[in-house]
């Protein structure tokens, strides 16, 4: 193999699959990426047996061939080499690679190709195209609630599957952890109809949205019960699904809370924020009593003290007392949209909803606390 690239092109390429390769490996080929130069292009590739990265780019390929390289540490090589160098990557018969740019030269220890284990992705039933955009969205607004609790590992990923509303069908991505959760719903592309619902990986997730760069590129998606593959612009993500049954959400979203709260963002986000300094605790309760025209925060420290700060709110029903995670609560209004969040109650042992006020595709349900 003989190949001549830019600097650059080589950087972002090693960028995108470099990251699905794991620090530690037992299996020595999986801390390599596999190069195969052919036509006018290198084809980079990297899995960790659950995930698949590939992506080519625009090479002069001098003669073709394939190889695998440490993709760690490849890329701090490339990374450290001027801007506008170009890289000449040559594999000898010694079981090296020699990479050349200007005065510097590296011999690199290579592991055979054929070692290189393919995740074949087997039949994908169904295909749809989405923008860049609502892929990131359905992503960013979920994927905090994702449970990282390995023994209910059905809840360690996005729930996606397509629901009919009034006539309209929805692709709808859904992540809880038992405490929260989120919902977020964009009409469903053609193509989506009819594909089973899949729990996408926690860290398929958040490599899709660190590869999604062009927010108004169209998105390829295709499925099957055990596999998803994303191509994203030159890049392909393959990865597992998790095989689990997802719990059935609806079940846990109130439908008969009649007590609503509407409150400015911002104010009320920076109100737990102050207030929830005096907890010392991961997950101190932050109490919220609401009455006419008012909510007033509050947090007691045994510790260290309490804090209390009282904000001009709309609502007109009876009086409540509530408690919550603060750290939810900061994490929900961060993913808010508009200058107004909308609290639908009940009582303080049930679960709230939480949504935009001017009725966004965005729904998150946060249980209470015990104050």
């Amino acid at each position: 193999m003989k190949v001549t690239l830019e600097r650059s092109a080589l950087l972002k390429s090693l960028g995108h699959v470099h990251r699905v390769v794991e620090r530690r490996n037992t299996i020595p080929i999986l801390s390599n990426v596999l190069l195969s130069a052919s036509g006018d292009g290198l084809q980079l590739k990297a899995t960790d047996l659950d995930l698949e990265v590939t992506e080519t780019t625009p090479a002069d390929v001098g003669q073709k061939g394939a190889t695998t390289l440490p993709a760690h540490t490849l890329y701090e090589i490339v990374r450290k080499l001027p801007d506008g160098a170009q890289v000449s990557l040559e594999a000898g018969d010694n079981g090296q690679l020699q990479l050349r740019s200007g005065r510097s030269r590296f011999n690199l220890q290579s592991l055979p190709e054929g070692d290189f284990p393919d995740l074949a992705a087997g039949e994908l039933t169904h295909a749809f195209k989405i923008t860049a955009s609502e892929l990131k969205r359905l992503i960013d607004k979920t994927q905090f609630a994702i449970s990282s609790e390995e023994t209910r590992y059905y809840l360690n990923g996005v729930f996606m599957h397509v629901a009919e509303v009034e006539g309209q069908a929805f692709l709808r991505a859904v992540a809880t952890d038992g405490h929260r959760l989120a919902r977020l719903e964009t009409p469903a592309p053609a193509g989506a109809v009819g594909m089973p619902g899949i729990i996408v990986p926690r860290k398929a997730v958040a490599e899709a949205q660190k590869l999604i760069e062009d927010p108004d590129a169209e998105i390829s998606v295709e499925l099957s019960s055990t596999k998803i593959r994303f191509g994203i612009g030159p890049v392909m993500l393959t990865t597992k699904l998790i095989d689990g049954s997802f719990p059935d959400y609806a079940r846990v979203i109130p439908t008969q809370n009649d007590k609503f709260l509407t409150v400015e963002r911002r104010d009320f986000a920076e109100a737990v924020d102050r207030v929830s300094t005096i907890s010392s605790e991961r997950g101190r309760a932050v109490k919220l009593a609401v009455a006419e025209g008012k909510l007033v925060l509050s947090v007691t420290n045994p510790d260290s003290g309490s804090a209390v700060e009282e904000l001009e709110v709309d609502y007109d029903g009876a009086p409540l007392e509530i408690g919550f995670n603060a750290r939810y609560l900061l994490d929900i209004a961060g993913q808010l949209d508009s200058d107004t969040a909308l609290f639908k109650m009940n009582d303080s042992g049930s679960p709230t909803i939480i949504m935009d006020r001017d009725g966004a595709s965005a729904l998150y349900v946060l249980m209470p606390m015990r104050v």
